[in-house]
């Protein structure tokens, strides 16, 4: 039986790192040019990143009710909403930017986020015909599928992102053309939809009670200060490396490295996780985000923003996929709907204030942008230990627990 279920879920699998590659490179290309799109359009510097932000608050408001959409109807009709939001978001943050409108830009974004939201179940929906021993490499495989749009995303700015006499007008056009094309994929998902929860003799735990869950807080923490930090420094990295004198395909080079690094680590995250254990999969990530925050404080050269950076994707990675696995363990097929909901819009919470907080530290919180560079870094420090307190607290309590 477990041959069967995972000869399908390896068929999903490529399904949805197909789905990464082609929709997912409309992130990298949104927040290559969202920054700066942004800049153009905004009276007030400080709110050079609001489009950004906007995305993940539409994300974060998307994802309980795109996760109970998913629940009764199944995943295929929850990805083609994300991609009929991406494609909305793309259409009007380009008629934003004919008309040079600045709310309208931010409307855009807010539908962009129901895109957002929605790609992030690609890595639930690769467990959902998985065996418990196949799940963290399925997660790993599809989040794989993010090297192809860390290289598609970034020259597709770079081609299109001056194609109309309006700056980053053909950018939008073609993230328009990736969801409309990307789309279709779906048709070739095998998820079946889960049983309807009041046919199940089981409903499983509450909200509270999972969230009360010492293993699935934990993850929760992990997952969110992992996402949240590199939004963070991600979020802002195009304005300082514009603001410190290089150029937009400077910009471009180093999001294209920094996504790479997010998801090339993917091929064997699964095998790390499966031989060393969750948990220092998880501390090596948070450690790893630390070495990269002290590396942008090192200084403003482009090779220090190219290992920050590099560095950054690297210990998302480890966080954010050492997270989901720990979580995809720790709730049932009942619970699924509720938990994964709600577990996105935890993280997409925290990535909404650390998008928030990118411009205005960056722009707004010294006189220069080798000032505001800095204040992004250290704004790192609190959350990092945060996470790691909460990571070796869970730790030492299995501990004991497996000792007694």
């Amino acid at each position: 039986m477990t041959a069967v279920n995972d000869r399908t879920a390896r068929q999903n699998v490529i399904v949805l790192v197909l789905a990464q590659a082609l929709l997912g490179s409309q992130m990298p290309m949104i927040f290559t040019i969202g920054g700066l799109a942004g800049q153009s359009l905004a009276s007030n510097a400080c709110f050079a990143t609001l489009p950004i932000s906007l995305i993940v608050i539409g994300s974060m408001l998307t994802a309980n009710p795109l996760s109970a959409v998913m629940q009764r109807w199944g995943r295929r009709v929850g990805f083609w909403i994300g991609a009929t939001g991406g494609t909305l978001g793309g259409l009007v943050g380009a008629y934003a930017l004919y008309l040079g409108s600045f709310p309208l830009f931010l409307l855009g974004s807010l539908l962009t986020g129901v895109y957002m939201s929605a790609h992030g179940f690609y890595r639930f929906a690769a467990t959902d015909t998985a065996s418990e021993a196949f799940r963290p490499k399925a997660i790993s495989y599809v989040m794989a599928g993010g090297l192809a749009s860390a290289i598609i995303g970034p020259q597709l700015v770079k081609a299109t992102s001056d194609a109309f006499v309006i700056p980053f007008l053909g950018t939008y056009v073609a993230v328009i053309s990736v969801n409309v094309i990307g789309a279709l994929l779906f048709l070739f998902l095998k998820i079946p939809k889960p049983p309807p929860v009041s046919d199940t003799k089981d409903k499983g735990r509450s909200r509270w009670q999972l969230l009360t869950t010492p293993r699935i807080a934990v993850a929760v923490i992990c997952a969110t200060v992992s996402y949240a930090l590199m939004n963070l420094v991600m979020t802002s990295t195009p304005l300082a490396v514009v603001g410190c004198g290089y150029t937009q395909n400077n910009a471009a080079d180093i999001v294209t490295g920094h996504v790479l690094a997010m998801f090339a680590p993917s091929f064997f995250t699964g095998h790390l996780i499966a031989r060393f254990g969750v948990e220092r999969i998880v501390g090596a990530g948070l450690f790893i985000l630390c070495a990269a925050g002290i590396v942008g404080l090192a200084g403003v050269e482009l090779e220090n923003f190219f290992i920050a950076l590099i560095l950054l994707g690297i210990g998302w990675n480890f966080g954010f996929i050492g997270a989901t696995a720990m979580l995809a363990n720790a709730h049932s097929p009942a619970e699924r709907g509720r938990m994964q909901g709600m577990n996105d819009f935890i993280v997409f919470g925290g990535v909404t204030v650390a998008s928030l907080a990118s411009g205005g530290l960056m722009n707004c919180s010294g006189g220069s942008p080798v000032e505001g560079w800095t204040a992004v870094n250290l704004a790192m420090v609190p959350l990092l230990l945060a996470a790691g307190a909460a990571l070796v607290w869970l730790i030492v309590r299995e501990s004991k627990t497996a000792s007694a």
